[in-house]
């Protein structure tokens, strides 16, 4: 919880001001029952009326005010408590999109979603309770406590000794619950991932007539959660029974000795009601502060998971030019002696050394999970070398400013999404470009003809994922919004598959004539996507196994000629 109180620091006198309004509000109500004890065993007996009618307003005058200043503090609990939620839900969601995909991976998507949503609100319901709650409980319990003990110190020993017995059940229960709760919030985030699979993919799930087994899947997941919940509410649940026993013993302990005291003289009839009231008083705050033991366990499992995110630190932190010396003279990208390992254990990457000239073209050609697409993201520094070096114009990529680095590139990757937003809003990505840029950029990824289809062109909206196009006009979006920052460097990741061979031709020979100072990088599974490029790389298994221009491999590299004679029979489309 020590990142929840960093968080409560600015609302410092916010809150002291609204604990001041509670608790002078909650001291109000609590003189309502020592006067109707006045009332009953001092004014009611002398017969004035207008005695008891000027001490029944101040009664109403009390509630009122108590009322009043109650209902004041409480909204501003809930101001304090809505904005230091936002606070905390902008800062976690800043330190996701920081997070590398290392750490991403760590601690999943679904995961991350849960704790940027239910982990929140959870913490949003507890600040909220504990501000409104947290002071007038205990001024209620104690403040009640302390007047019982003027009306009738004896009474009010015997309602103290059950007081322990509560604390005691509650600090219990509360200590078994935190994990309780914590075990659930996981099977949420077990749930979301199955939600979140089954909603990206609803249309294959439909299509091979599998929504029964993912139905059965979620259910398993659902009864998951359902079941940890059931064992944290049951644990909490215990709480309030408890609190009620032991303040019902309290209560007839108290009837039963006050009934004795009256009938020996010892107190007074109007003494034994406000006691009654005060005991009323006092219970209510004991179940008040037990709700918040409740959602302290909610709360700090919770806050937990948070600060786990947020305290997170760097593992892609800049380096300095003194460690990684710029080598000048160098080409524009240089792979130097690069292997790399995800898990640490068997290279993924292996020796992995060329170089590329600014404004030249490599192709990178391969099987599936031969490290393709690891390459490039070594490139863009999702994650760092293993061993060896990767350099941008002479300077080491783990020297850079993540924001300028990323800046440099214009990418399509092979999962990209579209956004729920217009066309023209998807290419420029909020980025501050002219609609020329825009105009420009469709253009050369043939994506204009058919934006200029719809009657509203550009403004044209999109579902979210791009649903409403088809996979090819995705693709040469996605392209435009690549090409519309004039990148130093473009990637396209297997950018063009769902492109047909004469699109897919069109848009590398706009883009060559377009764009010549960019460096290109094209990851395909097509020879006829690469075969132009200045150097063509053929990985497999992590390893270069072929390197060289489209002729050079054809005699050089067995792999490449056969994928070629596979595809395009050895000869050049164009």
């Amino acid at each position: 919880m020590k990142l929840l109180l960093e968080y409560l620091k600015p609302y410092k006198r916010y809150i002291i001001l609204a604990l001041a309004i509670k608790t002078f509000g909650t001291l109000i109500e609590l003189a309502i029952p020592y006067i109707l004890s006045h009332i009953l065993d001092n004014v009611v007996p002398l017969g004035l009326v207008r005695n008891i009618v000027f001490w029944g307003i101040c009664m109403m005058l009390c509630a009122a005010i108590g009322c009043a200043m109650n209902i004041g503090a409480n909204r501003m609990a809930a101001r304090i408590a809505r904005d230091t939620t936002k606070k905390i839900r902008h800062n976690l969601f800043e330190k996701i999109m920081s997070l590398s995909p290392r750490q991403i991976d760590a601690f999943t998507v679904p995961s991350l979603e849960s704790r940027l949503t239910s982990d929140t609100y959870n913490l949003h319901h507890f600040v909220g309770m504990s501000l409104r709650m947290g002071v007038r409980a205990p001024i209620m319990l104690i403040g009640g406590i302390i007047v019982t003990a003027t009306l009738d110190p004896v009474l009010t020993l015997v309602m103290v000794i059950v007081l322990p017995l509560i604390s005691i059940s509650v600090g219990i229960i509360t200590t078994k619950g935190i994990p309780l709760f914590k075990k659930t919030q996981k099977s949420v985030d077990s749930m979301i991932r199955v939600v979140r699979e089954d909603s990206q993919g609803i249309r294959v799930i439909k299509a091979l007539s599998k929504t029964d087994y993912e139905r059965r899947r979620y259910d398993h997941a659902n009864k998951g959660l359902a079941n940890d919940e059931k064992r944290a509410s049951s644990v909490m649940a215990a709480s309030n029974p408890f609190v009620t026993f032991f303040l019902n013993l309290g209560l007839v302990s108290v009837i039963v000795v006050g009934a004795f005291r009256v009938n020996g003289a010892l107190t007074e009839p109007g003494k034994i009601i406000a006691f009654i009231q005060y005991f009323t008083i006092i219970s209510m705050a004991m179940l008040g502060i037990t709700r918040i033991f409740v959602n302290y366990s909610k709360g700090a499992a919770s806050a937990s998971r948070i600060e786990e995110v947020i305290r997170t630190e760097s593992d892609l932190a800049v380096e300095s030019v003194e460690k990684y010396p710029v080598k000048e003279n160098d080409p524009y990208i240089v792979f130097d002696n690069v292997s790399f390992s995800y898990i640490g254990k068997k290279n993924n990457l292996q020796n992995i050394s060329f170089s590329l000239k600014k404004g030249s073209a490599l192709g990178i050609i391969g099987a599936t999970g031969s490290g393709k697409t690891t390459l490039i993201q070594l490139l863009m520094r999702f994650y760092d070398v293993s061993k060896g070096s990767i350099r941008i114009d002479g300077k080491d990529v783990r020297t850079f400013e993540h924001d300028e680095l990323n800046t440099m590139f214009g990418v399509v990757m092979q999962n990209d999404f579209i956004a729920a937003d217009t066309v023209g809003e998807n290419i420029r990505f909020g980025r501050e470009l002219s609609d020329a840029d825009v105009d420009l950029a469709a253009t050369v990824a043939q994506a204009k003809e058919f934006i200029c289809a719809y009657e509203d062109g550009y403004e044209h909206m999109l579902n979210s994922k791009g649903t409403n196009v088809s996979g090819g006009q995705k693709q040469r979006l996605l392209i435009a919004r690549a090409l519309a920052g004039k990148p130093d460097i473009l990637v396209l990741d297997d950018a063009s598959s769902a492109l047909d061979y004469k699109t897919d031709s069109n848009l590398r020979r706009s883009i060559r004539e377009t764009m010549k100072d960019t460096t290109t990088i094209v990851v395909a599974q097509r020879v006829s996507s690469v075969m132009n490029s200045d150097l063509i790389i053929v990985l497999d298994d992590g390893k270069i196994i072929g390197m060289g221009t489209h002729a050079e491999l054809l005699s050089s590299c067995d792999v490449y000629k056969e994928i070629s004679d596979s595809q395009i029979g050895g000869a050049f489309l164009e």
